[in-house]
């Protein structure tokens, strides 16, 4: 296993000759319960040529128009490169910097993940390594669109544990020319890409190469046996979606064809964790269409043991808001708040939604009929040591800063 290989250059695609501002558009998992939202990026966008053409937002699962919108998205792929809208950069990256809706600013290298080198069970011990655990009825959508799909637009991110930030200077230092430079719709900052390309390839592998170095592993974790270089920061689903379709393909290849099959690898961007702008914001868990008095009680006597200590969380309901704690370690302590509200919806029945952003979950706690946990929130940097020691944190654990700074769709590939 050559761990340099898990994060490789490849052949990107870059829209041309199109309003950037309505092409991209951000993450699909974003926003779910806010249908508003994806109403305003339709209007918005229009008959432009657009990634919303070729995404689903998951709040649109489960409606009526799904099979429909499926189709579409299929037809607009195929349409997209018919056209001729996308310049092809060979055996490139791409460095990225994001400026994000509060004015902070994160870089990022767009490159190829090899799935041979990734595993999302809970108990891997991949290079590539999930950092949550997943929510499994996600993924049926997700793989019937893939599985027909001649493009994958990714809104992966992945982390990488690099202290000093060499990794992002190296590839800050080797850009080349300007692919794109844009503002972003809905309050989402700007984002500007810069190919990465010959010569810069080489010295950017070089650069990414030391992440795997034993001394630098054995330094930061006290171990190597277990080499983690990168975690899922974002998108988790979509690539075990990609992973699950790779494993049944793979089948029916040669060894010869699995050794550089474009479905053998997922496009995603790659953070270093240290980067100053890049913080972690809790998932808020929100019960919809439940007795929120009934929810409160039920929840002070669920955590009862765990009065005044621990870590801090809120439970709100309606007009109330109670300060609660929860014993642990953070993984623990956001295993303990998910198993409650888990358990409450089978008892008692209700829907749950995971929510980006406190001000969002807040006011979606205090509509009639709905109530959530404010879960508590986890240091940046016990992400590595936490699953090197002990594998996957609960799902929906995290949140990369507030959803209009998720990674918005811009660049694509061909997967078939």
């Amino acid at each position: 296993m050559n761990l340099a290989d898990c994060f490789l250059p490849g052949e990107i695609l870059i829209p041309r000759n199109v309003d950037l501002q309505r092409w991209s558009v951000i993450a699909c998992d974003q926003f779910t319960s806010d249908p508003a939202y994806w109403q305003r990026v339709g209007d918005y966008v229009g008959d432009a040529p657009s990634t919303l053409r070729m995404m689903l937002p998951e709040a649109w699962l489960g409606c009526p128009e799904e099979a429909e919108l499926q189709a579409s998205i299929l037809k607009s792929m195929e349409d997209y490169l018919h056209r001729g809208i996308f310049e092809t950069l060979q055996n490139s990256f791409v460095y990225l910097e994001r400026t994000l809706s509060g004015g902070g600013l994160r870089r990022g290298i767009l490159g190829l993940l090899d799935l041979e080198y990734y595993d999302y069970q809970p108990d891997s011990c991949s290079p590539i390594h999930a950092t949550e655990g997943l929510v499994m009825d996600r993924l049926p959508p997700r793989i019937k669109l893939r599985q027909g799909a001649p493009l994958e637009l990714p809104h992966l991110v992945v982390f990488c544990d690099d202290p000093a930030l060499e990794v992002m200077d190296c590839a800050s230092r080797c850009a080349g020319r300007l692919l794109y430079d844009t503002p972003l719709m809905e309050g989402g900052g700007r984002v500007r890409g810069w190919s990465v390309e010959g010569s810069g390839v080489k010295e950017l592998r070089r650069s990414l190469e030391t992440l795997g170095e034993e001394h630098n592993l054995q330094q930061k974790y006290g171990t190597s046996k277990f080499p983690v270089l990168y975690a899922v920061g974002d998108g988790n689903h979509s690539l075990a979606t990609a992973k699950r379709i790779w494993e049944e393909l793979r089948e029916t290849l040669t060894p010869a064809q699995r050794l550089n099959h474009p479905a053998r690898f997922a496009l995603a961007e790659l953070v270093d964790l240290h980067e100053p702008a890049m913080e972690f914001e809790a998932i808020h868990r929100v019960l919809f269409h439940t007795d929120t008095e009934h929810f409160l009680q039920e929840a002070r006597v669920w955590f009862a043991a765990d009065a005044g200590k621990g870590r801090a969380f809120r439970c709100i309901t309606g007009k109330e808001t109670e300060a609660l704690t929860v014993s642990g370690t953070i993984g623990q302590a956001i295993a303990r708040c998910e198993a409650f509200v888990e358990d409450y919806r089978k008892r008692f029945g209700g829907t749950i939604d995971y929510i980006h952003g406190e001000a969002e979950a807040v006011e979606l706690c205090r509509q009639a009929g709905c109530a959530g946990i404010l879960m508590p929130e986890m240091d940046k940097r016990d992400l590595f040591p936490s699953i090197i020691q002990s594998g996957t944190l609960p799902k929906k654990s995290f949140s990369i800063g507030p959803a209009r700074d998720k990674r918005y769709y811009m660049e694509c590939r061909k997967i078939r």
